[in-house]
């Protein structure tokens, strides 16, 4: 007869300060699609504290005679606030799953959110991991939107043959954020950002209606980001000094021959005229030039304009993100 192996018992206990470099590693292994550093995870845990609206997050750490097996961690989410909806995620990395761990955290989780009475609740898993969607389907998750990661391997981007669609109509300039703070100063050039930002937001699909983005807490964590790289923040600005298209750039936590695409889009009044593009192929050519391997960005299957937009540029689709809903406010 073979031995039977006895397991140590698990035990699950509020995360710290002091846990943000384990919690990135087993966040990162994961879900290595998207990996984090202590010090972004830091920062990202940071901005919810501090919010101005009073947001919760909470996070736990499952652990075996002391070695971290997995993670849970529930929050309010900034940018679709509502004080009865919350984000909820269980991380086990691969070599951890299948023992029960998850879902041991995932019930104290449950607990925890009926305590605060959530009323809504979202998460989500990959299509290419349909154990994690199963896990919530069975817990009467249900399905909102999915996302694509799209990625294009900058060695196959030919810039010469955008040279054309990287032109801007009359009237208009390309310059990095970092070229408008060195003429006009950085709140002044922040400011002009904000509007932009702010309008070109509330059109991107989402799950819930988005929270007003204000000029403070904008430029605050702008300034405060740890991957704030203004040389990556190109916009199209007119000759009145009006921010009326942008596309960001990223560096990524883990990998310095990664960028990652923030918001790229275009002011109502200004759209059609190909700025979106422009400033794209523009900081594809930017990252080429600092010889970055790959660029990814993140859409949602419904975004059709911007997802075509990107496969005309030479970006792939990865494994959907599925996003799922429980209950509704």
């Amino acid at each position: 007869m073979t031995p039977q192996t006895t397991l140590p018992p698990l035990t699950i206990r509020p995360a710290t300060d002091a846990d943000f470099p384990v919690l990135a590693r087993l966040m990162s292994e994961a879900n290595p699609r998207h990996p984090l550093t202590a010090q972004g995870w830091a920062h990202e845990i940071g901005e919810v504290r501090g919010h101005p609206l009073g947001l919760h997050a909470a996070q736990w750490l499952a652990e075996e005679d002391g070695e971290a097996r997995g993670t849970a961690l529930t929050l309010h989410l900034p940018g679709m606030h509502h004080p009865d909806r919350y984000w909820a995620e269980v991380l086990i990395p691969p070599q951890h799953g299948r023992r029960g761990v998850g879902t041991r955290l995932a019930e104290m989780l449950e607990a925890h959110l009926r305590e605060r009475g959530a009323r809504e609740v979202l998460s989500g898993g990959y299509e290419d991991e349909p154990w994690a969607l199963d896990f919530l389907t069975r817990r009467g998750f249900a399905e909102t939107l999915r996302y694509f990661d799209n990625v294009l391997e900058l060695a196959d981007f030919d810039a010469s043959a955008w040279a054309e669609a990287s032109g801007l109509p009359s009237g208009l300039r390309a310059v990095s954020l970092a070229g408008l703070a060195a003429e006009i100063g950085m709140d002044a050039a922040i400011t002009a950002f904000h509007a932009a930002f702010a309008e070109v937001r509330e059109d991107v699909p989402r799950a819930a209606p988005p929270t007003p983005l204000l000029l403070e807490g904008f430029r605050s964590r702008l300034l405060n980001d740890p991957h704030f790289f203004p040389e990556g923040i190109l916009l199209a600005v007119t000759s009145s000094g009006e921010v009326v298209a942008l596309s960001e750039l990223h560096p990524n936590d883990s990998d310095p021959a990664r960028l990652d695409t923030g918001l790229t889009g275009t002011r109502r009044a200004w759209r059609r005229r190909g700025l979106a593009l422009a400033l794209k192929v523009r900081a594809l050519r930017l990252a080429q030039d600092r010889g970055v391997r790959e660029v990814w960005t993140g859409n949602a299957t419904t975004n059709r304009p911007m997802l075509a937009l990107n496969e005309r540029l030479g970006f792939r689709p990865r494994p959907a993100y599925t996003e799922m809903r429980w209950g509704g406010v």
